[in-house]
């Protein structure tokens, strides 16, 4: 099917930049887009490193500082996890 579609001014320049960017044309971003939108295609599964480059999110912080141990010789993370006065 064919359809004529009007942009406001910023999609139009955002999709341009877009299609620039990715070296995808206009028409197969809008294809993509919308055929996500309806439920046609399972959202696009992209990295967390994709997602901070393109902006859509910022990188996580720890919530606290990781402090790195050194456990005995012979103990090992797992001794850590089954001690008896863990709550």
């Amino acid at each position: 099917m064919a359809t004529n579609l009007r942009l406001r001014p910023e999609a139009e320049r955002a999709l341009r930049k877009e299609s620039e960017r990715t070296g995808r044309s206009q028409q197969d971003l809008i294809r993509a887009a919308l055929d996500e939108y309806l439920g046609l295609v399972p959202p696009s599964e992209q990295t967390l490193e994709e997602l901070i480059a393109s902006g859509l999110v910022s990188a996580p912080r720890p919530i606290v500082e990781i402090v790195p141990i050194s456990l005995p010789d012979g103990m090992t993370s797992l001794d850590l996890l089954q001690r008896e006065d863990r709550i």
